[in-house]
């Protein structure tokens, strides 16, 4: 049976109690709590990291809390082994442990989020290969064709799954899922070969050992598995970030190497006029730092977009006239170093709903024009006197932490909220928040984090913390950081389940990172209210 490393849903039985697959989801959210070796001795949850902090070798070790379903969720001990890179695939290995016993009726829940390998430096992301013929994670199994894999409470269980390797080379990987957070700094190790897993002790035994009690089962169990062909095509198992930056003057969206940076027309341009104003003029000048501070973009697209209101041949008319202005200013700026091109698109590709509440709002932020180019997924950029919007901060990935401090706290309703340090890692900020049950009873937590804002992403996935902001004093915003899928896009934000009584429930956000002097930010966490001076670690 191939565990699968994505949603699962299966009894929690004496015989065969939950899915091993939960390990590799991001089923529970819970901190993680310590574990494995002393760590270094890390700088306040509010200084940044300091320069010289080494990362730690495998084995390393987090806890976190395992969601059942109806009740009963437990701690589970998760300790990372072996992360090895053999030129096609890289093969992660971890031992699952559960610390605290398992209640027979309870059952997992199939909402539950993959686990991810991310490159923080690249914004690249990989999850677990499945067989193209069954869908089930390749990797170890027990029973073949089956997604239901016993747990043996108190016997520390070893298992491994598979994933692509990252386009770059990467020395360090960040792990998110299976109720840990945000785990940085797992090394990659090069070989030539994976580590041969261990020979079988338990594929032919599982109905007698079922019988039997935690105390009476051997101290090591292994399944077989299923590695990857040479040549397999994993290229569905990658996936990118698209990011959003935004600000009363421009906003900036990234999705892998293309680049979007939105000038805000109504700062340009008066009311159906295609002369730019003087304000513009300075405007393009800052666009003009920015694409020559990014590495690469020597072909741009300028593109013009109206609101609806009018015709839409006068629309596409408009819209095409402010393009080839602005491209015209352009032009004089960058040089000959360019190549430029423009287009006008009328009303046809709006970035807000008009007709709401909002409309005026709306109609504003559909008003634009648009440089669209490519720069290396690598690259860091702008900055200094371009654009605040499009400037990109690539930092070092972030060592491995065992746990964090709450910062700030907050209430809404019978739910209270835990704030920690947001942590810095490669080109990205990743906040976690912690969420407790006052009550006696479970609840569904009322994040209030699902609102649009006029101009930002509208694709906000109800439940998850994708609707939360950062926001710094008279600066960008900040949104939550989305993956494309083959099938749109999803938040890179968890999802929040029903919270039992007197347990706290780790989730976690990934939001692009500002520039190297910011040192604490506001979150905007939704029904929970603005918390000030989060501090970055």
């Amino acid at each position: 049976m191939t565990a699968r490393a994505l949603a699962t849903t299966c009894a929690a039985t004496a015989c065969a109690a939950t899915a091993l697959s939960l390990l590799l989801t991001s089923c529970g959210i819970i901190p993680g709590l310590g574990g494995g070796d002393a760590p270094a001795e890390d700088p306040a949850p509010s200084a940044a990291p300091d320069a010289a902090a080494a990362h730690r070798e495998l084995p390393l070790t987090r806890q976190g809390r395992m969601f059942i379903d109806g009740g009963g969720d437990v701690l589970l001990e998760i300790t990372f082994r072996k992360l090895q890179h053999n030129g096609e695939y890289l093969m992660i290995e971890v031992d699952h442990d559960l610390l605290e016993p398992l209640r027979a009726s309870g059952t997992s829940t199939d909402r539950t989020a993959p686990i991810r390998l991310l490159d923080p430096v690249t914004g690249e992301v990989l999850r677990a290969i499945k067989d193209p013929g069954t869908g089930l994670s390749l990797g170890t199994y027990f029973t073949e064709g089956s997604d239901v894999t016993p747990v043996h409470q108190g016997i520390p269980t070893t298992f491994r799954r598979y994933f692509p390797a990252p386009s770059h080379d990467a020395g360090h990987l960040t792990f998110t899922g299976s109720g840990l957070g945000h785990v940085p700094g797992l090394p990659v190790e090069y070989v030539d070969e994976f580590t041969p897993s261990p020979e079988p002790n338990i594929h032919d035994y599982f109905n007698e050992y079922a019988e039997k009690t935690a105390d009476e089962l051997p101290g090591e169990l292994f399944y077989p598995e299923e590695v990857p062909e040479p040549g397999l095509d994993a290229s569905a198992f990658r996936q990118g970030i698209e990011s959003f930056v935004d600000t009363a003057e421009s906003s900036t969206t990234r999705s892998g190497d293309r680049e979007t940076i939105s000038l805000h027309a109504d700062r340009m341009f008066d009311v159906n006029a295609d002369e730019p104003t003087a304000e513009a003029a300075e405007t393009i000048r800052r666009t003009a730092l920015t694409l020559r501070e990014n590495p690469g973009p020597g072909e741009i697209t300028v593109v013009g977009h109206t609101d609806g209101s009018g015709s839409d041949a006068h629309n596409r008319e408009l819209s095409l006239r402010r393009a080839e202005a602005v491209r015209d200013l352009l032009a004089e700026e960058l040089g000959e170093d360019f190549t430029l091109t423009a287009e006008g698109r009328g009303s046809e590709e709006p970035v807000a709903e008009e007709g709401g509440e909002d409309d005026e709002q709306a109609r504003a932020r559909n008003r634009r024009v648009e440089f669209v180019f490519t720069v290396p997924d690598t690259a860091a950029g702008a900055g200094g006197e371009g654009l605040d919007s499009a400037a990109r901060h690539v930092a070092a990935p972030a060592v491995f932490f065992e746990d964090l401090e709450p910062v700030a706290t907050a209430e809404h309703g019978d739910v209270e909220l835990n704030v920690y340090p947001l942590v810095r890692d490669g080109a990205y900020l990743f906040q976690m928040v912690g969420f407790g049950n006052s009550t006696l009873s479970d609840l569904e937590a009322d994040l209030g984090a699902g609102e649009e804002v006029a101009g930002g992403p509208d694709r906000v996935t109800e439940g998850t913390l994708g609707g939360f902001r950062l926001l710094e004093p008279d600066g960008p915003t900040r949104y939550v950081v989305r993956l494309v899928t083959e099938d749109g896009y999803e938040d890179f934000a968890d999802e929040v389940l029903t919270l039992s009584p007197g347990d706290e429930y780790l989730a976690l956000a990934v939001f692009p990172a500002p520039g190297p002097d910011v040192a604490s930010m506001t979150l905007h966490a939704g029904a929970f209210g603005e918390i000030p001076d989060v501090p970055i670690r």
